[in-house]
């Protein structure tokens, strides 16, 4: 799937970054923003792992 067949929200954190034009951009330039893109995305799976731990600690002590 192409990044132009995701559905794009009208606001959020996102919106500026896939509205972004990269044609002036230099392959170094666009490998370090894939790599920076890459840590985020690292984070925000350790931030929903910890999330999803947390709600199943709930969980767990309060029931299902």
């Amino acid at each position: 799937m192409d990044i132009d067949d995701l559905p794009l929200k009208k606001s959020g954190p996102m919106t500026e970054v896939e509205r972004e034009d990269l044609s002036a951009e230099s392959a170094d330039q666009l490998q370090e923003r894939v790599e920076r893109l890459e840590a985020e995305i690292t984070r925000t799976k350790q931030e929903i792992k910890a999330k999803q731990a947390s709600r199943a600690a709930a969980d767990a002590f309060f029931g299902p």
